[in-house]
């Protein structure tokens, strides 16, 4: 079943132009104060309000662990540190934030 993630925000332009610019989603839907964006199997709506839901992690997966090391060499600059192995969870992975404080991982399944 899919679905689309609302979140508030106080920054939507700029948050916006964050999801497209950096982590490559596309605007799928444009309403009044809400901006619905999807990549592949990933939709994100970000409303306009007068506080911001910033609590969760909303994470990204790919495909390889050579795929989180391109992706963390884009986006080294707002990274909090370099891809590393999560044995507990079987992950490699980074964590990052996003303009408004949310935080953001890119992460590989290592048994997918």
């Amino acid at each position: 079943m899919p679905g689309i993630v609302f979140l508030s925000t106080m920054m939507r332009e700029e948050i916006v132009d964050f999801y497209t610019s950096r982590l490559g989603m596309k605007i799928w839907i444009e309403q009044e104060d809400c901006t619905v964006l999807e990549k592949e199997n990933l939709a994100l709506g970000f409303c306009q309000r007068d506080s911001a839901d910033i609590g969760g992690i909303i994470c990204y997966w790919l495909d390889s662990m050579e795929e989180v090391d391109e992706k963390h060499r884009q986006l080294a600059d707002i990274a909090e540190g370099p891809p590393r192995e999560n044995e507990k969870y079987r992950i490699y992975h980074f964590f990052l934030r996003d303009p408004e404080g949310r935080r953001l991982e890119v992460q590989k399944f290592l048994d997918l």
